[in-house]
């Protein structure tokens, strides 16, 4: 991606206080961490119904348009798409930044395409902009214990254990994202994915 290009990072998460820190929300977690690197602000655009930040990414550095959709986790795609036509930005210039339950807590894995594995905030995506070819970051919440629904492991919030260390896996996949806009997928899975 040149420097010229703009790339549209979409944290998938649930908007709200009562969601913040819910294991579903470390999207909206890493955004935040990559507006703060860049010194943006969020600003609400309701005819979207998002929370975007407009930045560079270093001085003169390729552009930057990061997304926390308002629309609730199901109906991501329906503030991401409106943004991406917008801005003109393509498809193969998103990346999605989203928890995973196939990944053991902490964990990241960043991939092209692909399925959603059940994850609704990347079938909306994949729906609304007609293709799955987006990169993902994957941010690893590990599955839930016993027999306890998914759904609502991933509607509560990181336990004691995993907030030790969660700023500074956030920060990890702030600097994933940052691999994938300068050097490619590929050479940001060689650094990131953990074998």
């Amino acid at each position: 991606m040149t420097d010229d290009s703009t790339t549209l990072v979409a944290g998938l998460g649930n908007p709200g206080p009562k969601y913040a820190a819910n294991r579903h929300n470390v999207g909206f977690m890493v955004v935040d961490a990559l507006a703060r690197r860049v010194g943006g602000r969020f600003a609400v655009a309701r005819k979207v119904r998002a929370e975007v930040c407009e930045a560079r990414l270093g001085v003169g550095g390729p552009r930057l348009l990061l997304v926390k959709p308002l629309t609730f986790m199901n109906l991501s795609g329906e503030a991401v798409g409106p943004l991406a036509q917008y801005f003109g930005i393509e498809p193969e210039s998103v990346i999605a930044v989203h928890d995973e339950l196939d990944i053991p807590y902490g964990q990241l894995r960043i991939k092209r395409g692909g399925g959603e594995g059940g994850h609704n905030g990347l079938r909306s995506l994949s729906k609304v902009l007609g293709t799955k070819d987006y990169a993902r970051v994957r941010f690893g919440v590990g599955r839930p214990p016993g027999r306890q629904d998914a759904a609502d492991f991933v509607l509560k919030d990181f336990a004691k254990a995993e907030r030790a260390d969660l700023d500074l896996n956030i920060e990890l996949a702030a600097d994933a994202v940052e691999a994938v806009i300068e050097k490619g997928v590929e050479a940001a899975q060689n650094t990131f994915n953990v074998k």
